[in-house]
């Protein structure tokens, strides 16, 4: 669900619900049947919901659960705020059909690291119109992920 403050002229803000370590190597093939996704662990947000995380690559994911429309697409772009602070969040396209709560990667560029608070807006979601309805919505694996939130 979206929140106040959430809606821009060009998107909507997605918003820190976990942070996750990658614990193990992915395998990716041409047509998935020796896929394997890298397994992760969330870290805890201290007392006063901070996460403090060194100079890496992370797992997130949103709070909000998206729907895209058959006659839509989306694109993640992660926030200037962020991206000044030395991190970039990264993300595939959104298809149409697509339903969850999805996952981004995090990467925190500043050797310093950075502090991210629970509930932080991380990333814009911006949605284009298509010509067409999509035929057939997105079917894949990750259709309605992390349902619970």
């Amino acid at each position: 669900m979206i929140g106040g403050g959430q809606a821009q002229p060009c998107g909507i803000d997605l918003t820190l619900q976990q942070v996750h370590k990658l614990e193990s190597e992915g395998e990716v093939d041409f047509d998935n049947s020796k896929r394997r996704i890298s397994k992760s662990s969330p870290l805890p947000f201290d007392s006063e919901g901070k996460l403090h995380l060194l100079s890496g690559c992370y797992k997130i994911v949103y709070n909000e659960y998206v729907e895209i429309p058959l006659d839509a697409a989306a694109f993640g772009y992660p926030r200037s705020s962020l991206l000044r602070c030395g991190a970039d969040v990264r993300c595939a396209v959104w298809d149409p059909g697509y339903h969850g709560r999805s996952e981004s990667l995090l990467i925190v560029h500043n050797p310093k690291g950075i502090v991210l608070h629970k509930n932080a807006k991380v990333m814009q979601l911006v949605f284009v119109r298509l010509e067409a309805k999509a035929e057939k919505g997105y079917d894949g694996q990750y259709k309605g992920e992390n349902k619970q939130g």
